[in-house]
């Protein structure tokens, strides 16, 4: 069997890992590998998967319908990653090729990036930071924010809401959840409505999942609903916020500041014309680039690879009941 693994030089060292590769090649299969710094796009990665069956890729190797009908030997097609938004799995279901995602595995790691971003907001971090750089002597004596105490509104419940309560917790921070979606058990969360989660606290932090129902649900009603002394936090995805209304409600006065580590930018990464904000704090798209994370989703690629070798289902995948030979029986 014939594995492609799609991740360019950059990628595989920073991203998927020398243990992930070791595995794959201890394994029954010939591993075709992305020897250059390029992604593998379009008529590239389409050449490329040419005699395999199984391609693993990095989320820059996009499966729109225009590849997926034109990868003729590929049976099986990995995404190294959670999101498979730009992944057609209809073209996919349609060409008969199974397609398999990732686990997170980095619910610690963005977890602690929201807490950073807070801490920096509050406490004015980079902007101190940048005078010191700069060679400046003399700094103003303003009051900061300090968290015990503060309150921070969570919206979403899933496993990286959940590290965030509890980061939040340890912190001594007053917390509120909302997500209509999840049961929250926890005595000491608020579980409250979207407006409350917006109005009250000091602190507001996007971990919901980006489906059609969020999408643009940060928007210019959104921001006013929040307080002027607020900050407003992303750590989810762009798809979730209207930049143009994040950028008026930043530069109107309407919120504090942001923390943003993704957007509408290149790669998920929040846009230049935000991130040069004075009142934002920006990291592009850096939160999750961890080698535990990275090697967590990384080791289950192999998995997967596994897997198929022996004939089984892999974990994660998205749409067995469409590919012939592994529907439910």
């Amino acid at each position: 069997m014939r594995v492609l693994l799609t991740h360019n030089c950059d990628l595989l060292k920073h991203f998927y890992g020398n243990k992930a590769v070791e595995q794959l090649k201890a394994l029954p299969i010939e591993l075709i590998m992305n020897d250059s710094d390029e992604p593998l796009r379009g008529d590239a990665l389409v050449k490329a998967a040419e005699g395999c069956e199984v391609v693993i890729s990095d989320r820059l190797a996009a499966g729109p319908r225009e590849v997926m009908s034109r990868l003729k030997d590929v049976k099986t097609f990995i995404r190294c990653a959670v999101d498979i938004r730009n992944i057609d799995v209809d073209a996919a279901s349609d060409a008969n090729i199974l397609i398999c995602r990732c686990s997170s595995g980095y619910a610690d790691s963005v977890g602690e990036h929201a807490i950073a971003l807070m801490l920096d907001l509050a406490r004015g971090i980079t902007r101190d930071a940048e005078r010191y750089h700069a060679g400046e002597a003399k700094h103003p004596m303003v009051f900061r924010k300090q968290l015990a105490g503060a309150h921070v509104g969570v919206i979403g419940y899933g496993s990286i809401g959940k590290r965030i309560v509890e980061l939040a917790l340890a912190f001594a921070m007053k917390v509120s959840v909302y997500d209509p979606y999840a049961r929250i058990g926890h005595g000491a969360v608020d579980v409250v409505g979207l407006d409350e989660v917006l109005s009250q606290p000091d602190f507001v932090i996007c971990a919901a999942y980006a489906t059609p129902e969020t999408t643009r649900m940060m928007n210019a009603s959104a921001f006013a609903r929040m307080r002027k002394d607020a900050y407003f936090i992303n750590i989810s995805r762009g798809l979730l916020v209207n930049e143009e209304d994040l950028e008026a409600a930043l530069t109107s006065g309407v919120i504090a500041g942001a923390g943003l580590d993704v957007g509408d930018g290149t790669d998920e990464q929040p846009s230049p014309r935000l991130a040069r904000l004075p009142n934002v704090v920006a990291t592009p798209h850096t939160a999750a680039l961890m080698p535990e994370p990275s090697e967590h989703q990384a080791l289950e690629t192999v998995e997967q690879v596994k897997a198929i070798l022996a004939g089984r289902l892999p974990i994660h995948a998205v749409n067995p009941h469409r590919v012939a030979g592994w529907g439910v029986k």
